[in-house]
This record gives C-alpha cells, sequence and structure tokens, in this order.
C-alpha cells in the first residue's frame, strides 16, 4: 500500500474553485482502480493549504491514475489556482493503530 500525501497552496479567492473542481472530481479519483481512500483536509491556521491523502495498492497504480485522462483534466483545472508550487510525499506505511 502506498500513502500519497499533497500539500495543495491556492489563491485566496480560488478555493471555493478548487473544493468545486475536487468535489465534482472525487467519485470519479475514489473509483479509479488502484485507488483504496481518498480524503481533502484543510490546514486548521491557514485556510488556503489543503491536503489530499490517498491510498494506493502500489506505485504502479497510482502513476496509472497520474497517466489518465481524469488525472490530466483536473490537474489541468486545478493548478491555474495554485499560488504555489504543490509538494507531494509518497509513504509506506509502518504502523497503523485503530
Amino acid at each position: 500500500m502506498l500513502t500519497r500525501i499533497v500539500r495543495l497552496e491556492f489563491q485566496k479567492d480560488k478555493t471555493e474553485d478548487f473544493e468545486e473542481i475536487f468535489n465534482s472530481s472525487k467519485e470519479l479519483i475514489r473509483g479509479f482502480e488502484g485507488c483504496e481512500y481518498l480524503s481533502l483536509h484543510k490546514d486548521h491556521s491557514n485556510t488556503s493549504v489543503y491536503f489530499t491523502l490517498s491510498k494506493w495498492t502500489n506505485e504502479t497504480a497510482l502513476n496509472t491514475y497520474r497517466g489518465s485522462k481524469l488525472f490530466k483534466e483536473t490537474w489541468a483545472k486545478t493548478k491555474v489556482l495554485f499560488c504555489e508550487k504543490p509538494k507531494a510525499y509518497s509513504l509506506d506505511q509502518l504502523v497503523e493503530l485503530i
């Protein structure tokens, strides 16, 4: 399982636009083969900063999604809203307590 966390910082007046884009694509992303989990988070202190957290069966599944039409179309709409370059992290989980 691969966990992907992406930090996104938007222009202050574009956060609602991003939320609309995310809400219109979230079911498609979550339904993409290999995606096991998807969530969206907003920074508690800086409301222009969001984080997506997704879990993928493996790196191949994530890269297949990143090469897909769905990703390319969604990213094209999203990237014009940024005020900072996004930061992405791919993590291997070591421990989970539920």
